[in-house]
C-alpha cells in the first residue's frame, strides 16, 4: 500500500489568473468522473473515469484509501471501461465531477480540482515525507489549509451530492 502525504488549500485565484501572472504553468488538464462504491469513516473505495482534455485519452481507476487528512493508505489501479461501467451502473449515483490541472509552480507539481456541482477549487500539494509535509510554508494565494477539514473531503462532498438528487 502506497502512503499519500498531502495537504490540500482552498484556491482564491483562478487557475487562469495565476497562469497569467506567471505564478502557474499548466501541465495537464483532465476531466474526472468519481463516485464512490463503499465508505466508512476512515475507509473509502472509488471509481474514476478520466479523460486527457489534450488528447482525448480515457483512463479508468479502482482507489481503495485508508485515513483521512495529511497521510493515508492508498491503493489504486486501471480498470476497464466495462467494469467502471458495470460498477457505477450498479451504484446508481450521481458522479462527481471536476476538472483537474496539474501544474508547475515553483518546481514542484501541485494539482488544482475545480468542481462543477458546487464552488469549489482545491489545490492539492504532494509530499515525500510527513516532515516535509508539516514544514511546508504556503503562500497567501493558496488559501486556507484544509487538510484536515473533513467537510472539504471528496468523499464528504460526493455524500452531499447523493442527498441531492
Amino acid at each position: 500500500m502506497t502512503l499519500e502525504i498531502e495537504r490540500k488549500f482552498l484556491l482564491k485565484e483562478t487557475v487562469d489568473n495565476l497562469t497569467e501572472k506567471g505564478i502557474l504553468a499548466v501541465h495537464t488538464r483532465q476531466r474526472i468522473e468519481q463516485t464512490y462504491l463503499a465508505i466508512d469513516p476512515d475507509q473509502e473505495i472509488r471509481v474514476r473515469k478520466i479523460a486527457d482534455l489534450q488528447t482525448g485519452a480515457l483512463s479508468y481507476t479502482h482507489t481503495f484509501k485508508r485515513g483521512n487528512g495529511l497521510l493515508r493508505e492508498e491503493i489504486e489501479y486501471e480498470i476497464s471501461p466495462s467494469i467502471y461501467e458495470q460498477l457505477t451502473g450498479a451504484s446508481g449515483a450521481v458522479p462527481l465531477t471536476k476538472d483537474r490541472i496539474t501544474a508547475y509552480w515553483n518546481n514542484r507539481i501541485v494539482e488544482i480540482d475545480c468542481y462543477d456541482q458546487l464552488e469549489l477549487n482545491v489545490l492539492e500539494v504532494e509530499f515525500a515525507s510527513e516532515q516535509e509535509a508539516r514544514e511546508f510554508q504556503a503562500l497567501e494565494w493558496f488559501g486556507q489549509d484544509i487538510t484536515e477539514e473533513y467537510q472539504y473531503s471528496n468523499k464528504t462532498v460526493w455524500c452531499q451530492l447523493q442527498q441531492r438528487r
